[in-house]
């Protein structure tokens, strides 16, 4: 991909991220484990900190909401957002992933303060 030159910085100091794909592509079904090594396994970040978003375009066919991911995706929060049906699940579902990475940054910070106290 002509952007890879600019992962490095992307991923300079995250905390978090999103994979969101088609899963009525098989393309994408494969590129979602390249991308979950290089963003997430190389970084390194926890398995929590990553949200895979499985995005279903309105008027879309096929059951893939029984959607079902081969390690180590399958380790992964996965959710399925269509806008059309229920916009309302999916906001409350990244509220508690924003949440989730919130709490963790705050324990870290608290980890790396007392153990400069200590």
């Amino acid at each position: 991909s002509r952007f890879e030159t600019c992962w490095p910085a992307l991923m300079k100091d995250s905390h978090g991220v999103i994979i969101v794909f088609n899963p009525e592509l098989p393309s994408h079904l494969k590129e979602i484990e390249m991308w979950y090594s290089c963003f997430v396994q190389q970084q390194p970040l926890l398995d929590n900190q990553c949200l895979l978003v499985a995005h279903h375009k309105p008027g879309s066919a096929g059951d893939t909401e029984n959607l079902s991911l081969a390690y180590p995706l399958n380790k992964l929060k996965l959710i399925h957002s269509n806008l059309e049906e229920d916009p309302e699940d999916v906001r409350m579902e990244f509220m508690k992933y924003f949440k989730s990475i919130i709490t963790s940054l705050n324990e870290s910070r608290e980890n790396e303060e007392m153990s400069v106290i200590s």
